[in-house]
């Protein structure tokens, strides 16, 4: 058996994501992975630097809400750089 992969986005990997735009439109985005944030109190978004694709719009931040995601291609995919080698324990407060 071979050993599980264990796939994550990682800060500065280069992604094409297809997102829904508007009215049955298909958004389509290349850049690199800058993290997540929050948006509102329920809703999360990818951080995305564009690339020269995208013309005028090189490196502004495009934010993705993750809901709205189709599709991601991995164009060039970085080391995960966690020196800590721990990762932190998920809980719940409240």
């Amino acid at each position: 058996m071979t050993e599980k992969t264990n796939l994550e986005l990682t800060n500065g990997s280069k992604y094409n994501i297809f997102s829904l735009g508007g009215k049955e439109n298909i958004l389509e985005s290349e850049g690199y992975f800058e993290g997540y944030m929050n948006i509102g109190l329920d809703e999360i978004g990818l951080l995305l630097k564009l690339s020269e694709k995208h013309g005028d719009m090189e490196n502004k931040i495009r934010i993705i809400p993750l809901h709205v995601i189709l599709a991601i291609d991995i164009i060039d995919a970085k080391p995960n750089n966690d020196n800590n080698g721990e990762k932190e324990m998920p809980h719940y407060v409240g």
